[in-house]
């Protein structure tokens, strides 16, 4: 029989209805029950691409003797983290805090009051490798909560106290400087991995928003090894696997150092920002592998992702069905052997397909198989590249037999936004305008679907119906950012419209007004053990700098100084970390470096998509933000600016001094530093 969770709209959540654990959505009402029963809650907090969540489902929670136990003596509250980021945030700090280490699933025991006293991730169904099976763990929870009352609540009461009592550093509210940039270049060099790309060991994560920066930095002062640390990590990763060499589209992380072995979910988000990442390398460098890799990653979300109200899908999932087993499998939709080749590709091609894409008779990841790569240097002796360009269709149509990954279809307005900003903008520099009616597409189903009559976001949405969780800040900043590159494509100005309505909200819900610093929940909203608040990026970027770089971006367009003030107290918190742990505030660099640039605000008179449009799109001035239309057109920035003889014009100001305005391109070409 179904549980509570039949009627949810989160995927993960619907993988649970039919669970015999008794669980709850998250909700007053499951706290409230608690209370009667005067027992304990178990928090599980996962999502639905995550493998290990999957398998700890499918050893305790679909078990019948493990869910009479939990059901017995719990409460028992799931809940998806990518639907309630508030959530998560607030008890992983405390997983963290506790245990230096966190992850999903997420496994935490709380009082009838939210508060926290006992804390671990995965628990496996028996004793193994030190670990406590999942069944000691629900007994020894159950027997300290029935003979240490006192004891456990003292626990959890120092808990929620030492997290309420901790302390960011917002630095002094000062922009950061010259200095301060230069200082977390040096720091990301020290940890450059001069051999593979990236940063750090293994496991590897794809460093888009370190990418932005380092871009943007080299645009704005010329540093050669800025620029050579992103083309020869991008290079490295698109010729890994962490990268699919069938399909486009890159895996959530690579498990080695040498980008070899991915974990095989494919994020929303990860794919958004790469995209635009790779789209930004070419602009800056003309690189043909960038290019390439920008428009596959692109045509993978739409092809993929998209769902069918124009939004796009959270992830597809690490794993699909064993044919035989009928059981999960990670990997097994991207991985071949020598022989699965031969198969489907004859001898010959099948030995050639071998040799360029690394497939071995050892293989590279489990059982024999190998996961398709690009090795450095070995592919060019064998391209042929008609040859190569069948063979890659017949293996894309062979493996299109076999069972697929699963699809969360949950529409996160967050995840949504960054795709909307990578696909417009793909989209104008490639000349592909297919992909910027992707990206309105899923601009209009966010306003029709995801905001109120107020400017209010809410979170998630599925099937064409709106969830019931309010949008966080990282919701508010990068559909704000996605509204704002639509205008600078389109030149339609009701996307500066509702960017703004949503940028109102920040200043109004998430500002704290003292300090300047940012809260990931509104001050309207649900109240917690304590208010989410981390300007570092994690998977994507923190909503405190992404809504940093909104602010300042549409204070460029309009010349709202309040929102401008904002974003420049926000980037206080960059000044404090960018200097010692630049690895994690990449984005809070990059608009750093948007601000020290001004950023520019370049108005082209004349028509969108025209050749002065298309310059301007092409600037790698760090932040720069483009007008396109008429004199007196639908954006701020057209305002009072007449074409010259009749012929397109573009006025380019910054700090609030203007050059002359020009009709030659190449003239605007080298004032934004667009390559020639």
């Amino acid at each position: 029989m179904p549980n509570r969770l039949a009627h949810e709209t989160s995927p993960y959540l619907l993988q649970h209805a039919d669970n015999p654990v008794d669980w709850w959505p998250w909700s007053a009402e499951a706290f409230a029950a608690a209370r009667e029963r005067g027992v304990p809650v178990l928090l599980s907090v996962g999502y639905s691409s995550c493998h290990w969540c999957h398998v700890m489902a499918h050893e305790s929670f679909e078990d019948d003797t493990t869910a009479a136990l939990m059901n017995e003596h719990f409460v028992n509250i799931k809940v998806d983290r990518e639907e309630r980021p508030d959530v998560d945030a607030v008890y992983m700090e405390a997983v963290q805090a506790a245990t230096g280490q966190g992850g999903w699933p997420m496994t935490v025991f709380l009082t009838a009051d939210a508060e926290p006293f006992y804390f671990g991730t995965y628990f496996p169904p028996e004793p193994r490798h030190g670990m406590p099976s999942f069944a000691q763990v629900l007994d020894g929870v159950r027997r300290a909560w029935a003979d240490r009352r006192d004891e456990v609540g003292e626990v959890a009461g120092k808990i929620v106290k030492d997290l309420s009592e901790r302390q960011l550093s917002f630095g002094d509210g000062q922009l950061p400087g010259e200095d301060d940039l230069a200082r977390a270049l040096l720091g990301l060099t020290r940890d450059y991995d001069a051999t593979h790309g990236g940063f750090g060991g293994a496991p590897k994560f794809p460093p888009s928003m370190v990418v932005e920066f380092l871009l943007r930095h080299h645009a704005r002062t010329g540093a050669e090894g800025a620029l050579q640390m992103v083309a020869d990590t991008c290079e490295r990763m698109a010729r890994g696997g962490i990268y699919d060499q069938l399909g486009g589209g890159f895996a959530r992380y690579s498990v080695d150092r040498e980008w070899v072995v991915p974990h095989f979910e494919k994020m929303l988000y990860d794919n958004a920002l790469l995209c635009r990442a790779y789209a930004h390398l070419w602009r800056a460098t003309g690189s043909d592998l960038a290019r390439r890799v920008a428009l596959e990653t692109a045509d993978f979300l739409v092809r993929e992702l998209r769902t069918n109200e124009g939004g796009f899908a959270s992830a597809l999932d690490a794993d699909s069905t064993d044919p035989v087993t009928g059981g999960p499998v990670e990997g097994a939709y991207y991985v071949w052997t020598p022989a699965q080749l031969r198969e489907v590709l004859g001898e010959a091609d099948g030995d050639l397909a071998a040799a360029y894409f690394g497939v071995t008779e050892e293989g590279t990841f489990e059982e024999g198989a190998s996961v398709l790569q690009l090795r450095q240097g070995e592919e060019g002796a064998v391209a042929d590249p008609e040859r190569i360009a069948g063979i890659r269709e017949r293996l894309l149509a062979a493996r299109a037999e076999r069972p697929a990954p699963g699809r969360d279809d949950k529409v996160v307005a967050a995840w949504n936004g960054l795709a909307v900003a990578a696909l417009a903008e793909t989209g104008a520099l490639f000349d592909r305008p297919d992909l910027v009616a992707a990206a309105v597409g899923a601009a209009d189903l966010l306003v029709r679907l995801h905001m109120d009559d107020r400017a209010r976001l809410t979170r998630t949405s599925k099937d064409g119906q709106a969830g019931a969780n309010a949008g966080v800040l990282e919701d508010y900043a990068d559909v704000a950012e996605g509204f704002l590159t639509l205008a600078s494509v389109t030149g339609e100005g009701v996307w500066l419209d509702f960017a703004g309505f949503l940028l109102d909200h920040v200043l109004a819900q998430f500002v704290d007004a003292e300090t300047g610093a940012l809260y990931d929940t509104a001050a309207d909203g649900e109240r917690l053990i304590r208010r989410p608040q981390d300007p570092t990026d994690n998977a994507a970027p923190s909503g405190w700098t992404a809504a940093a770089g909104a602010l300042l971006a549409y204070a460029a367009h309009t010349g709202a100084r309040p929102h401008r003030d904002a974003a420049e107290r926000a980037l206080g918190v960059v000044k404090a970390l960018g200097p010692r742990v630049p690895r994690f505030i990449g984005h809070g660099l990059a608009v750093a470096e948007a601000a020290l640039d001004g950023p520019r605000e370049v108005a082209v008179v004349g028509a969108v998509g025209g050749a002065m449009h298309r310059v301007a799109l092409l600037g790698t001035a760090p932040g720069a933000v483009v007008a396109a239309g008429p004199a007196g057109g639908e954006l701020p920035l057209l305002a009072d600016r007449p074409a010259l003889d009749d012929r397109e014009t573009a006025y380019v100001c910054r700090n609030f001094v203007c050059d002359r305005p020009t009709t030659d391109p190449t003239e605007l070409a080298t004032t934004l530093g667009t390559l020639s």
